[in-house]
């Protein structure tokens, strides 16, 4: 009995998809068939499941003399449902013919990626994926982290979330890493003035660092000299070495002075340019002096300065004989400041006077405050002594300001000021 039972069930389950074709012989009934290109979809008519579509139908039985479908829907899990319209109601005994196209639904998304410059390396959640411009294709819906990476540049990094059936569009931008290298510069003979891209640097021998990785100009300048220009090329981390031979100003529009004084040993100024010390026993000579009138100036300590005009000829010599008198000078002398790192600030006396290296003359004699400032660094002082004619220096070695520590904060002024409120009142319940 049981067994009996089961193969009921069985045929009433196989039986309720597919009408029974002893059942199309009824007088009043016709047929809709369903023709689908995807077997085991749902049929709807007006909504009411007729049964499931296999070896590409389903015929789905009506009777003329009940009410008419009006729609279809035929639908099936990873396609796109198809809806319509029934072809009216086919006479009895007669069968209609319905088709009913599934599309698969899609599932997949796709990148396209492009970056400037072009032709950076694409990363997909860290593996490569080519160079951009590239399209990235058959990516299932989500989220993506792409990177982009090309030599001489920063890496760039993003998210890009991924839609089944949609193109996602990202444009990496990538920023230049800017790369540097140095400059070492000496001159023959030195003390020749530096001037790059214009700018003026120092005087030689002198090394220029973090300087930008491309062309430079170099340009020396140095009295009676004529002036010296090169292009060097600055590679990363590499130091660039430039060596100027200068050469001097034909003797036919200079001359030259041989400068004695007595006592020996003072300093030497041609229009107001200092120049060295007269030796101890012999003449000081001042070399491409150009032809014309000059202020000779010799100045000592404890020494009126003795001043005078030179007279000076082309490829002549001229003598200076400067006997100095015993007495206090009453004219300027100079101050010379550098400071590393160099470009800071100079100011003498609280008075802006430019950027180190900087050498200030005509400052009156004594005692005078030199102070240096750079931004990022601890300003630095000091005194110096100028005395008549001659050049005081000042070398100014900058600190880092070390960045502040965060602040305690008054945690610890409150902890104390609680213990000291506690035992005041204990001190007070006791006297009570």
């Amino acid at each position: 009995m049981l067994r009996n039972l089961i193969i009921g069930m069985t045929l009433l389950v196989l039986c309720a998809g597919i009408p029974a074709v002893s059942a199309q012989m009824g007088g009043d009934q016709a047929w809709y068939r369903i023709h689908c290109n995807i077997d085991g979809a749902n049929v709807y008519f007006d909504g009411q499941y007729q049964g499931t579509t296999y070896g590409g139908t389903l015929d789905v039985p009506v009777y003329t003399t009940g009410a008419p479908y009006n729609t279809i829907r035929v639908e099936k899990s990873g396609y796109q449902a198809y809806s319509a319209n029934l072809p009216s109601s086919p006479a009895a005994g007669e069968t209609r013919d319905v088709y009913a196209t599934l599309q698969p639904v899609e599932t997949a998304g796709s990148i396209h990626v492009t970056s400037s410059p072009s032709g950076a390396a694409i990363y997909l959640n860290g593996n490569y994926r080519g160079t951009a411009p590239l399209t990235i294709q058959s990516l299932s819906p989500g989220t993506y982290t792409l990177e982009a990476e090309r030599s001489g540049y920063r890496s760039d990094l993003s998210t890009v979330t991924v839609r089944a059936g949609q193109q996602s569009n990202i444009q990496f931008t990538l920023t230049p890493i800017e790369q540097y290298g140095a400059i070492k510069v000496t001159s023959s003979p030195s003390g020749a003035y530096v001037y790059m891209d214009g700018v003026y640097k120092g005087r030689t021998p002198l090394t220029l660092s973090s300087v930008s990785a491309a062309k430079h100009n170099i340009e020396l300048d140095l009295a009676n000299y004529y002036d010296w220009r090169s292009t060097v090329t600055v590679s990363p981390g590499v130091t660039s070495y430039v060596n100027a031979h200068l050469t001097s100003i034909p003797s036919e529009t200079a001359g030259v002075i041989d400068v004695v004084s007595y006592p020996a040993g003072a300093d030497v100024f041609l229009d107001n340019r200092y120049q060295g010390k007269t030796p101890a026993a012999g003449v000081y000579t001042i070399s491409n002096v150009p032809v014309g009138s000059h202020t000779m100036r010799v100045a000592l300590s404890g020494y009126q300065d003795y001043t005078t005009s030179v007279s000076v000829s082309a490829a002549t010599t001229s003598h200076v004989t400067a006997t100095l008198q015993p007495g206090q000078s009453t004219t300027t002398g100079s101050i010379s400041v550098t400071s590393s790192p160099s470009g800071a600030e100079v100011y003498i006396d609280n008075a802006y006077k430019g950027i180190t290296p900087l050498t200030v003359d005509g400052v009156a004699t004594g005692t005078h405050a030199v102070r240096v400032a750079l931004s990022g660094y601890g300003d630095w002082a000091t005194t110096v002594q100028v005395g008549a004619g001659s050049t005081a220096s000042a070398s100014a070695s900058l600190s880092p300001v070390p960045t502040e520590a965060p602040h305690a904060g008054v945690a610890p002024f409150a902890v104390i000021g609680a213990l000291g409120i506690l035992g005041l009142s204990v001190a007070l319940r006791r006297r009570d």
